[in-house]
C-alpha cells in the first residue's frame, strides 16, 4: 500500500508529469529501467502480435474479455499485455511507443495529443462508472472543503471531481489532493481511514462506498456531465493504423463481440476477469458491474471529450484545447457495416 518513496501517498508535480508521459512522444525520453525491455527493433505492427496496455477498471472488460477468450484470433491477431506497475507508466509506455494501443481514460490520451504523439482514439471502452465516494458525514461537495481527496494524476478520475467542484462554485484550492498510483491502492488508502473522499471506478468505488462504514455517493458523474458520458477509449498510434489497419480492425470487432458477450451473460464475463484483473470480491463486482457499462462505439462522445479539454488546460495539463483531428472512427465504423447483426444486438452504441 506504500507508495515508492514509503508514504501513503504523495503529491505529484504537474510539471513532472508533463515532462515524463505526455512527453513520452518524443524520442528523447528516458525510458524508465524496468520497461526498456520492452523496446523491440522493430515495430509491433510488424506482426500479428499487437501490445497493449490497460487500465483497472471495468471500463476495461471488453478489451479483458478479448484478451482471455482470444476473440481477434480468428481473424489472425493476437493481443498482449504489457503490465505496468502504476497508472502513470501506462501512458508513458503509449506515448513512447513501446506498445501500439491502449485502453486509456480519454484524458490521459489528451495529454498525448497536445503533446505530438502519434495517437489517435479509434473505438471506446466504458461509460460512466466515475464515482465519489466520501466518509461519513460528507454529503455535498460544501462538506468536501478542508478534506482530503484521493485520485490519480490526468486521469478521468481527476476531472470528475475537479468539474464536480466547479459546478457548485469550488475548486481543489478548497481540498487537499492526494495523488496515488493504483487502483487497489486508492481503494485502500480510503478503507484504512487515511484519505476522506475519494473519486475511482468500478468495481473499487462500491467496494469503498460497502467497505468503509458510513459512507457515501456524492457523484456518479451523471449529475455532472448527464447519461452515458465517456470514461475509457481505445487509443492506438498511428503506424499501426497506416501499416496494418486489419490488426486494428480485428481488435475492435473482438470488443464489439466481448461487448455483446457481456451484456448477454454477466456473470460469466465476472468469473473471467474478478481476482486476475479485479482485486475485489465477486459479490461487489455483481453489484458495480451495471454502473460502468461497456461501450465500444462511442461516436457521440466525440464532443463530450473535446469539451473536458477546457478542464484539462485549466488544470495545466495541456496547452491547448483538443480538435476532432484526435479521432479516427473509420475502421470502427467498417467494423459496423460488416457485422450489422453484431452491432444491432448492442445495448450500449452511438446509433
Amino acid at each position: 500500500m506504500c507508495d515508492r518513496d514509503g508514504t501513503f501517498y504523495r503529491k505529484f508535480s504537474r510539471r513532472n508529469f508533463l515532462t515524463t508521459s505526455t512527453a513520452a512522444a518524443a524520442a528523447t525520453i528516458a525510458i524508465p529501467a524496468h520497461l526498456a525491455g520492452y523496446l523491440m527493433p522493430r515495430p509491433a505492427f510488424a506482426a500479428t502480435t499487437v501490445k497493449a496496455t490497460h487500465g483497472s477498471g471495468f471500463c476495461n472488460m471488453g478489451i479483458f474479455l478479448a484478451k482471455e477468450r482470444e476473440l481477434a484470433k480468428a481473424d489472425g491477431v493476437e493481443l498482449e499485455f504489457v503490465v505496468t506497475p502504476s497508472n502513470t507508466e501506462i501512458t508513458t509506455m503509449f506515448g513512447a511507443g513501446l506498445v501500439d494501443m491502449s485502453m486509456i481514460p480519454y484524458s490521459n490520451f489528451l495529454t498525448l495529443y497536445d503533446a505530438g504523439a502519434p495517437v489517435k482514439i479509434v473505438a471506446g471502452g466504458g461509460v460512466q462508472g466515475c464515482i465519489i465516494v466520501a466518509k461519513e458525514g460528507i454529503k455535498s461537495a460544501t462538506d468536501l472543503k478542508g478534506k482530503t481527496f484521493g485520485t490519480f494524476q490526468a486521469d478521468t478520475l481527476e476531472v470528475l471531481p475537479y468539474d464536480y467542484l466547479k459546478k457548485a462554485g469550488l475548486s481543489f484550492k478548497d481540498v487537499d489532493i492526494k495523488y496515488l498510483d493504483t487502483s487497489p491502492e486508492l481503494a485502500q488508502a480510503f478503507l484504512a481511514g487515511a484519505i476522506d473522499a475519494i473519486c475511482h471506478i468500478e468495481p473499487y468505488a462500491t467496494q469503498c462506498a460497502t467497505g468503509r462504514k458510513g459512507a457515501s455517493i456524492l457523484s456518479d458523474g451523471t449529475d455532472v456531465y448527464g447519461p452515458g458520458y465517456s470514461d475509457c477509449v481505445l487509443a492506438v498510434r498511428t503506424p499501426l493504423v497506416e501499416k496494418n489497419p486489419a490488426a486494428v480492425k480485428a481488435i475492435i470487432k473482438a470488443l464489439f463481440v466481448a461487448q455483446a458477450q457481456s451484456e448477454k451473460d454477466k456473470e460469466a464475463a465476472l468469473k473471467d476477469t474478478v481476482g486476475k484483473y479485479y482485486k475485489t470480491s465477486m459479490a461487489d463486482a455483481i453489484n458495480a458491474q451495471a454502473k460502468q457499462p461497456l461501450s465500444v462505439d462511442q461516436r457521440n462522445q466525440t464532443q463530450f471529450i473535446i469539451d473536458r479539454g477546457v478542464s484539462m488546460k485549466e488544470l495545466g495539463y495541456i496547452k491547448k484545447l483538443p480538435d476532432k483531428g484526435a479521432f479516427d472512427w473509420s475502421i470502427l465504423e467498417t467494423v459496423i457495416a460488416e457485422n450489422k447483426a453484431l452491432y444491432d444486438g448492442l445495448k450500449w452504441k452511438s446509433a
